[in-house]
């Protein structure tokens, strides 16, 4: 796991010394406001451009997989692209930052947390724990609402760090993104 967080670590500079803005979001963020898991990929939400994509790939490339050519068809597609660690084989999902309102209503939200699913404290940006339900609920959606692990860290989320969300912000988002119903299933579940 070590290895992990050391190949998450390796990526988030990347950003960092390049200015390029993340948030991370998935499972990794489901553990940081709820039960915490094991997992073998990172979910990053990337604002990178075009422009910033030989770079990127440059500072990775002796360490990672990282393909500029498929990272660039992807960023056009408004598709995500993977980074994979040689080493660990450990995989990070790369998610073009959207051009919708929600996309940058999720961004503008984020905040800086300590992850320790991976073994070790890493300081990163985090989407907000109301935006992870919202993300997660959309991806179970997606998945024909059959992934016990979605739902399972969604009730992880709402267990942990209930009185603390803003029901308000996610009743506004929920309808937006077709996913009203499956939240108040996951709230109605509520003890």
């Amino acid at each position: 796991m070590a290895a992990n967080a050391d190949a998450l670590r390796q990526v988030l500079s990347v950003l960092d010394r390049l200015e390029i803005s993340y948030l991370i979001g998935g499972s990794l963020a489901s553990s940081a406001f709820g039960v915490t898991r094991a997992t073998l990929d990172a979910d990053l939400v990337v604002d990178i451009k075009l422009d910033q994509v030989d770079d990127f790939a440059e500072a990775l490339k002796a360490d990672f997989y990282a393909d500029p050519g498929m990272m660039r068809k992807a960023i056009q597609l408004g598709r995500s692209f993977n980074l994979i660690h040689f080493a660990t084989s450990f995989k990070v999902d790369i998610f073009p930052l959207g051009a919708d309102t929600y996309s940058s209503a999720q961004f503008a939200r984020r905040s800086f947390q300590t992850l320790t699913s991976l073994g070790e404290s890493i300081e990163c940006s985090v989407a907000t724990a109301e935006d992870t339900i919202l993300n997660k609920l959309r991806w179970f959606r997606l998945g024909n609402e059959v992934s016990e692990q979605q739902w399972n860290d969604l009730r992880g989320i709402i267990r942990v760090s209930g009185p603390r969300l803003d029901f308000v912000y996610l009743r506004e988002w929920a309808p937006k993104l077709n996913v009203a119903d499956l939240l108040e299933k996951l709230l109605n579940e509520r003890p």
